[in-house]
């Protein structure tokens, strides 16, 4: 291996390391402030995809109809939930009233306005914001349907809702996107020359991304008030409630930003490689590797180990291009072996 080959896979290594790093920090997000595992991330990279796909080919995506579907499932829960409990009886009407527009209005509106413009050229940036906004909507929606029931039982009884959670999505995707594959049109179709290393646009546009989100994600944290309270409900999910925190509306809100870097991963990704249904979940899955290495609390950790898997992957598709997989997943048993010898571990109490 020369310079130029080693430069080449530095590359490609950092380009598909900021895709597993924002979807690494997405896992860490879900499970920080939820105690979810959160196995279909990588389902909203193949939705984000194959939507904005599906756009650009002019088709109507039949991610639409299942937004309306979920939106309409979830009123009638919420609506039950008025019945079962009187006491919330008194303020039905506006309860009602919130919970239509919320989960019925706003998915038929998008399923409308998409409706009106899938047949048109639109332009890019229209095209990535309709598809963000009927993807990004599934997330909370997930939330509701799946988790918010069970949010206070064991991590092991929702790491099992999330793995039929996985199935569901994976099924659902080859109902409405069958089994070929798609890309999508390049965000740059320009290149640069830094010697004899050619680097594409969209190379510098995942990249560049990566970077903006990661440093607004930090600034979101740090400085606004519902980035603290996520931040006060991961520390402390009793002691946030004690202060009025709502825990309920710390998860909807954490599902809503994993599904929005879900999505946009996979518009970022979709250029540069062909897009299945399915292709979302190894994706994920490098992502929680990332994630791991960060314990599952640590956004910089988690960040850095996800872009390691990144250049490991890189570096080993040159060197082992049949155990690259191998390698790369390989790579969490000696992070677990140190975690578990570096970490105490006090007894459980008995419940």
């Amino acid at each position: 291996m020369d310079l130029s080959i080693a430069a080449i896979l530095a590359q490609d290594g950092i380009t598909t390391g900021a895709i597993y790093a924002l979807l690494a920090l997405a896992l860490v997000l879900v499970f920080s402030v939820t105690r979810v595992i959160f196995i279909p991330q990588g389902e909203f990279v193949s939705y984000g995809a194959l939507t904005l796909a599906a756009l650009q080919s002019q088709k109507f995506p039949a991610t639409c109809w299942m937004l309306v579907a979920m939106g309409a499932t979830c009123f009638v829960i919420e609506a039950g939930g008025l019945v079962r409990h009187p006491e919330r009886r008194r303020h039905a009407a506006r309860t009602l009233m919130t919970l239509a527009v919320r989960y019925l209005l706003f998915p038929i509106a998008v399923a409308a306005v998409t409706r009106g413009l899938f047949m048109q050229p639109l332009p890019m940036i229209v095209q990535i914001a309709l598809s963000l906004l009927i993807v990004v909507p599934m997330g909370p929606f997930i939330y509701r349907l799946a988790f918010q029931p069970i949010a206070e039982t064991t991590t092991l009884l929702l790491l099992i809702v999330s793995v039929a959670v996985h199935f569901a999505m994976v099924g659902l995707g080859l109902v409405m996107f069958g089994a070929e594959g798609s890309r999508t049109n390049a965000f740059s179709d320009a290149t640069f020359n830094i010697g004899s290393l050619t680097i594409s646009g969209q190379s510098l546009w995942v990249i560049g991304t990566a970077v903006v989100l990661i440093v607004a994600l930090y600034l979101y944290f740090d400085r606004s008030i519902s980035g603290k309270a996520l931040r006060a409900t991961s520390v402390n999910r009793v002691g946030a409630q004690l202060v009025g925190i709502g825990t309920t509306q710390a998860g909807r809100l954490a599902f809503t930003l994993a599904a929005g870097l879900g999505a946009l991963c996979g518009m970022l990704v979709a250029p540069l490689t062909t897009i299945y249904y399915d292709s979302g979940f190894l994706m994920g899955l490098k992502g929680f590797v990332g994630a791991i290495i960060g314990g599952l609390v640590s956004y910089p950790l988690a960040a850095a180990g996800a872009v390691l898997v990144g250049l490991l992957e890189s570096y080993s598709s040159f060197w082992a291009s049949a155990y690259k997989e191998v390698i790369v997943f390989t790579l969490i048993i000696p992070v677990l072996l140190w975690r578990s010898l570096a970490t105490p571990h006090p007894e459980e109490a008995e419940e």
